[in-house]
């Protein structure tokens, strides 16, 4: 059964919804890249014999606001796409499929919804990894910085008898081969189970969208920011351990279920799959649109917004707010390799289309 990471969710000083501007800066590099392909790509008269609506789904929504900004502009961009051939008239009714795991906070998302909104609104609570919908159901699918989140953790990080047993550390970041090509497998699992699932409920024509973490082509992770950015709250954990805040053995039974595909193994695995062809795919630079102050503390609250329900879970609450004081002052200490890494881009935006 998969597990559950939900973002932090209700509206505070924690919480998703005030700290998710990497992701908005990130949606907004790929707007254009989206509207242009709907513009070109996208088969209307094939839906509009068979259907007054137009249903999209957004995987992985969390709780706002980014979820409803994506979903206007792609609702913009297919009306606009009637209105240039002429079909005004046949503009379809949509429907706007909201899904995250059961753990998502829904009522945040629900009540914050715009209320000026142009579509029908639904809840879905459940995997992405698995169906979600009817078969020739979606006509678009949206994912946005939600398939880097793995399933699970692989299970030999936590044997002490495997090569890949990932003692002291929390992620694939300087970690051995074998810690690598476990996440990458555990990846793998999870894309093939994604896809497999979209290619039945996407209608033949229908589009999908995935913007998620990337890295370059053979690139150590080691070498990105975010991979920077976990080796210090891994020093962080170990410090903690070392002063009797928390045990080792906590610290070796923790890994964060991220990993950051690159664009060859996402290319192998949509060919692998044979449902889709790739309209376009390309790391992207979402940070030429951020903050050039370069501001710490907005950088290491966006972390806890992300992590903190999956440390919570793991280490306890006491830790919570030591450890993120802890990840702010190393995040400091530490910043200018932060700015001085690859400064490309690792933002992974791809385009399919359903065969």
């Amino acid at each position: 059964m998969a597990e559950s990471y939900p973002m932090n969710g209700g509206n505070g000083t924690y919480s998703y919804t005030q700290n998710s501007y990497y992701q908005k800066t990130g949606i907004n590099v790929a707007k254009g890249m989206v509207s242009e392909a709907i513009g070109e790509k996208l088969d209307i008269n094939n839906f509009s014999s068979c259907s007054n609506s137009f249903r999209i789904a957004d995987l992985g929504c969390s709780v706002g606001p980014n979820t409803f900004t994506t979903m206007q502009n792609i609702v913009d961009a297919v009306q606009h796409k009637y209105q240039s051939q002429g079909l005004a008239s046949k503009i379809p009714e949509f429907q706007v499929f909201f899904n995250d795991q059961d753990s998502n906070d829904f009522n945040t998302l629900l009540t914050s919804m715009p209320k000026e909104r142009q579509y029908y609104a639904v809840g879905v609570p459940g995997s992405f990894h698995d169906r979600l919908f009817p078969e020739s159901f979606l006509h678009f699918v949206n994912s946005s910085f939600a398939l880097h989140w793995l399933s699970r953790v692989p299970e030999e990080l936590l044997d002490k008898n495997s090569p890949a047993w990932n003692k002291g550390r929390i992620h694939y970041t300087n970690a051995s081969d074998a810690v690598v090509d476990a996440y990458s497998a555990q990846f793998t699992k999870d894309m093939e189970g994604f896809l497999d699932a979209r290619a039945k409920e996407l209608v033949s024509g229908g589009m999908m969208v995935i913007i998620t973490l990337g890295c370059p082509n053979g690139m150590p992770y080691a070498h990105l920011a975010a991979g920077i950015m976990f080796y210090c709250l891994e020093s962080c954990l170990n410090d903690m351990a070392k002063e009797g805040l928390l045990s080792e053995d906590q610290v070796d039974s923790f890994n964060l279920p991220i990993y950051a595909p690159s664009p060859k193994e996402i290319t192998e695995l949509v060919e692998r799959n044979g449902c889709f062809s790739i309209e376009r795919l390309e790391l992207t630079n979402w940070r030429t649109e951020a903050d050039p102050r370069g501001d710490v503390r907005a950088c290491v609250m966006h972390v806890r917004a992300g992590f903190e329900s999956i440390i919570r879970k793991h280490f306890g609450n006491e830790i919570i707010d030591d450890l993120f004081e802890r990840l702010l002052k190393k995040v400091k200490e530490s910043f200018h390799l932060i700015q001085s890494s690859y400064i490309g881009g690792t933002q992974l935006s791809v385009i399919l289309k359903r065969k």
